[in-house]
């Protein structure tokens, strides 16, 4: 599968199970209403590991803008097939087509359930995040702290290895090798994004990721969701910067406390 085209699938699974899951609580009359806020977060934490499991070995399973861009600067993301401008801008681009496509299938999925609801704002939230109590300064603190997290994490995650030895010229040399963890490797970045939902996603909704938010966002803007409201717009900016600035801050303290030492070792 192509890169672009993996970012894109994947993206749109992430979105589809997430926001998902968003509907299946606060909805009318679905057998999840209720579910409350864990259900919620451990239904994220599952679709980030369904998402990086299906695509991560076709394009490292960014999913995210802000883990693109973290990872450009941390000098971790080296396409081979185009400059590196090119190759972001076709990786932002597929995810946030494929978060569309995602929030466009939740609610084709549970559009009888939108058609019975009658709280506009229950409706918003399948599709795009809003803050608890509504400060800017905090709001987009939060979103950079926990895409901080997120992309610091991402960046210190380590495959696990083992010591062997191997037989060279005679005598015997110790060796590495990696442990292949097949779809299991995936699992950490799920239960990452677990623990950031339950202790830093009750301000915001802990959007993360721009494309998470910003295309299904656009969605609700151009579907027909029965009686909707407006799409929050004079907030939406706040889950796009938010999440660009802690995932360069988190690529900033990888290159200061890691990065040089990893260059020089290797």
């Amino acid at each position: 599968m192509h890169p672009y085209l993996a970012e894109f699938v994947g993206t749109l699974l992430l979105v589809l199970l997430g926001n998902g899951v968003v509907a299946n609580v606060v909805l009318p009359n679905t057998k999840g209403h209720a579910g409350g806020w864990i259900a919620i977060v451990f239904g994220w934490a599952m679709a980030v590991y369904v998402a990086v499991w299906c695509v991560a070995p076709f394009s490292g399973a960014h999913l995210n803008p802000a883990v693109t861009i973290g990872l450009a600067v941390a000098g971790k993301f080296t396409p081979t097939a185009a400059t590196l401008p090119v190759a972001m801008a076709a990786y932002v681009a597929a995810q946030l087509l494929g978060a569309i496509a995602g929030a466009t299938l939740v609610f084709l999925f549970y559009r009888d359930h939108y058609a019975v609801g009658d709280d506009p704002n229950a409706k918003l939230a399948t599709f795009a995040t809003a803050p608890a109590i509504r400060r800017a300064t905090s709001n987009l603190f939060s979103e950079a702290v926990g895409t901080a997290v997120l992309v610091l994490a991402v960046l210190l995650a380590a495959e696990p290895e083992i010591s062997v030895a191997a037989a060279s010229t005679g005598a015997l040399q110790p060796e590495t090798m990696k442990l292949g963890l097949g779809a299991l490797g995936a699992l950490p970045v799920g239960l990452l994004v677990l623990a950031i939902g339950l202790s830093l996603g009750g301000a915001t909704g802990y959007a993360i990721n721009p494309a998470r938010d910003l295309g299904p966002r656009i969605a609700h803007a151009l579907l027909p969701v029965p009686g909707k409201r407006d799409s929050d717009w004079t907030y939406a900016w706040i889950p796009v910067v938010g999440p660009i600035l802690g995932a360069t801050l988190a690529a900033m303290i990888w290159m200061a406390a890691v990065g040089n030492a990893a260059v020089a070792g290797s």
